[in-house]
C-alpha cells in the first residue's frame, strides 16, 4: 500500500476540491487515490468520515473502485458514513451504489463483485447494521429505501437490523422493516444478546415498539431465548408494568409459560423485586400462583429465597389460599423454613406475623423454622439479611434473636398440640451491645443539642420584635415563614427521636430492628430542616441592596448535602455499621 501524501490528506479531511484537483495534475498520476493512511483509510474513506460530499464525488469520478476499498476495520466508505450520520455522502454512495459494476480497472477486492450496501465489516455488520448501532434513524431509513432485503441480513452476532432497531426504540425503521413480508431470520432469536426483537424492546422501554411488534408480529409473544424465556420473563424481570399488562391482554396465558428452569414470570417478579409486575400478573391470572419450578418451589419461596421483602409483602396481600403460603418445596420447606435457613431476617419476620402461616411444620430433616435457626446459630454460619449481618463465632445477631423469639412465641401459641423440636436457647450477640448503648448515647446527645439550639431560635428570631406588640417585624416575609416551618420540623424530629431512644432500653432488640433505623432518618432530616433555617435567617439579616453575602449562604448549605452524600456515599440515609 501506499503512504498517502500529507497534502492530499489535509485536502480529504477538510474537503478541499482544488487542492485534490490541483494534486493530480501536479502528480500526474490518477493511483494516489489509492494511497492510503496507516488505517488503511483512503481519500473517499476520509472524505465520507467528515462529511465533505463535493470532495467524495470528485474522487468518485477519478475512481469509482474505492467505493469497495476497506480500511483495517474491514470499513468501506459506506460503513464510515453511516456511523457518523454523514447524510449527503451516504446519498452519493448509495446513489453509486445502487448501480455499482466490477469496475475492470480496479476493485479486484471482490470477487465477485459485491454491492456495497451489503458488504460487512470485520464485526460483520453492513452499513445499515451500523447505522442501527448509532441510532441513525434517518440513515437507516435511507439504507432500506435503496435496499429493501438488507433488512433481514445478520450480522456477525446473529442480529437482525430489527432486533437493532428494537432494542434503540428507532420506531419508524421498525415500521419500515415490519412492512415487508415476515422472514424467519429477522424474527428468530438472538443467541449474542438475548431473545427476539420483542424482548428487546420489553427489556429497554420501548412501549411504542412493543405495541408495533405485538400487532405485526404477534408470534413473537411465544418466542423464546437461549434459557427458554419469552418476552413477558424479561417484562417482568425489569419491572416493566405497561408491557406486562400489553401481552397478557393479548395472550393471558403467556403468565402460565415457564422457562427452562420451570419458572413462570410470576417466579421471575418475585426473585427480582418487581412489585408492579406482581400485581399486574395476579390480577389478570391469580391462579398461577399455584405453579412451582423445578425446585418445588411458589413465588412465596421464590420471594423469600432472594430476599426480596416488598415482593413477598405484595403476594401476603393478592394471594388468599393459605395453602400456598405453607407449601412444601422439594425438601419439605415451606416459605418459613427458607426465610429462616438464609437469614432473610424481615421476610421471615412477614410471615410470621401472617396469622395464614403455619409456623408448626416441619421439613424433612424433622425441623421448624425455629430449630432451623437454632442450628444456624450452633454452626455459626455467615449471614446475610437485608441488613447486612455477619457472624463467624457461633453467637445469634440482635436480630436473628428477635426472630426466634417470635418464632417460639407462636409456636407456644398455636403448637400445643403437636409435637415439635426441642428448644435450644441460642447464644446472643454480646459483641454489638457496646456498639448500641454508644449509638444510643450519640443519638440523644445530638438530637437534644439540634432541639436546644431550635428552641433557643424560636425566641431570638431573625430581626426581632416589634417591642410594643411583641410580634416578629419580618413576620410576613416568605422567607421568614419558611425559617418558622424549617426551625420546627427540625425541633420536633429532634424531640421524636429523643423520646424513641429513651425507651429503647425496654426492649434493646426490637429496637434495633424496627426503630434503629427511623431515628437515624429523622436526625437527618433534623439537620437539614436546621440548613434551611441557617439559609433562611441569613436572607432575612442581610440588607436588600446587598444581597450577594446571603446567596454565597445559601449556595453552600444547599451543596453540603451533596458533598455528605459524596463523601459517605447513598448508604447515608441507614445506619452506620
Amino acid at each position: 500500500m501506499v503512504s498517502m501524501d500529507p497534502e492530499l490528506y489535509k485536502a480529504a479531511t477538510h474537503g478541499k476540491v482544488a487542492i485534490l484537483k490541483q494534486l493530480l495534475q501536479d502528480k500526474g498520476r490518477p493511483d494516489i487515490l489509492s494511497s492510503t493512511t496507516p488505517q488503511r483509510n483512503t481519500p473517499l474513506h476520509l472524505a465520507a468520515l467528515h462529511g465533505h460530499t463535493e470532495f467524495a464525488r470528485e474522487v468518485l469520478q477519478k475512481n469509482n473502485g474505492l467505493i469497495v476499498a476497506r480500511n483495517v476495520d474491514g470499513d468501506t466508505p459506506l460503513h464510515l458514513a453511516a456511523k457518523e450520520d454523514k447524510m449527503k455522502v451516504a446519498e452519493l454512495l448509495v446513489g453509486l451504489a445502487k448501480a455499482w459494476q466490477k469496475d475492470p480497472n480496479g476493485a479486484a477486492e471482490e470477487t465477485p463483485p459485491k454491492n456495497p450496501l451489503v458488504m460487512t465489516n470485520r464485526a460483520g455488520n453492513t452499513p445499515l447494521h451500523e447505522a442501527m448501532r448509532q441510532g441513525r434513524s434517518a440513515m437507516a431509513l435511507l439504507l432500506l429505501s435503496a435496499d429493501p432485503d438488507s433488512a433481514h441480513d445478520l450480522n456477525g452476532q446473529k442480529e437482525s437490523p430489527l432486533h437493532m432497531a428494537a432494542r434503540e426504540g428507532l420506531e419508524d425503521v421498525v415500521r419500515k422493516i415490519l412492512e415487508s413480508p415476515w422472514v424467519e431470520e429477522e424474527c428468530k432469536p438472538s443467541v449474542s444478546v438475548g431473545g427476539t426483537a420483542l424482548h428487546q424492546a420489553v427489556l429497554v422501554r420501548h412501549t411504542r415498539i412493543v405495541e408495533i411488534l405485538l400487532e405485526k408480529r404477534p408470534a413473537l409473544m411465544e418466542l423464546t431465548d437461549a434459557d427458554g424465556n419469552i418476552a413477558l420473563h424479561y417484562a417482568v424481570q425489569k419491572d416493566r408494568q405497561r408491557a406486562v399488562e400489553m401481552l397478557l391482554k393479548n395472550r393471558a396465558d403467556l403468565a402460565y409459560k415457564c422457562n427452562n428452569q420451570k419458572q413462570t414470570p410470576l417466579h421471575v417478579a418475585a426473585r427480582y423485586g418487581s412489585a408492579a409486575a406482581i400485581k399486574a400478573l395476579l390480577r389478570q391470572c391469580p391462579d398461577v400462583a399455584e405453579m412451582t419450578d423445578a425446585a418445588g418451589h411458589n413465588a412465596f419461596h421464590t420471594a423469600v429465597a432472594s430476599g426480596k421483602t416488598n415482593a413477598l409483602r405484595w403476594l401476603l396481600r393478592l394471594v388468599r389460599p393459605a395453602e400456598l403460603l405453607n407449601r412444601v418445596d422439594n425438601n419439605g420447606n415451606t416459605p418459613l423454613h427458607l426465610a429462616a435457613e438464609k437469614g432473610h431476617v424481615h421476610c421471615a419476620l412477614l410471615l410470621v406475623q401472617d396469622r395464614r402461616v403455619d409456623p408448626c411444620i416441619r421439613n424433612r430433616s424433622d425441623h421448624t423454622a425455629r430449630s432451623l435457626l437454632e442450628v444456624r446459630s450452633a454452626q455459626g454460619r455467615t449471614t446475610h439479611s437485608q441488613v447486612e449481618i455477619r457472624s463467624d463465632d457461633g453467637e445469634m445477631e440482635a436480630y436473628e434473636m428477635y426472630l426466634w423469639n417470635e418464632l417460639k412465641r407462636q409456636e407456644s401459641k398455636r403448637c400445643r398440640m403437636q409435637q415439635l423440636p426441642p428448644v435450644t436457647v441460642p447464644i446472643g450477640r454480646r459483641a454489638r451491645h457496646e456498639y448500641f448503648e454508644r449509638s444510643v448515647e450519640t443519638y440523644i446527645l445530638v438530637a437534644i443539642l439540634i432541639a436546644t439550639v431550635t428552641f433557643a431560635a424560636t425566641f431570638t428570631m431573625p430581626g426581632g420584635y416589634d417591642q410594643n406588640k411583641g410580634i416578629a417585624l419580618h413576620g410576613h416575609n416568605t422567607a421568614f415563614k419558611i425559617f418558622v416551618i424549617s426551625n420546627t420540623v427540625a425541633m420536633c424530629s429532634a424531640i421524636i427521636v429523643v423520646f424513641c431512644f429513651i425507651w429503647a432500653w425496654k426492649n434493646p432488640i426490637k429496637f434495633m430492628v424496627y426503630q434503629l433505623l427511623w431515628g437515624h432518618r429523622l436526625t437527618i432530616i433534623a439537620f437539614l430542616a436546621m440548613l434551611v433555617s441557617l439559609m433562611t435567617t441569613v436572607y432575612i439579616a442581610v440588607a436588600p441592596t446587598s444581597r450577594w453575602p446571603a446567596y454565597v449562604v445559601i449556595a453552600i448549605g444547599m451543596s453540603t448535602p451533596a458533598a455528605v452524600v459524596r463523601l459517605v456515599g447513598k448508604q447515608v440515609i441507614s445506619v452506620p455499621p
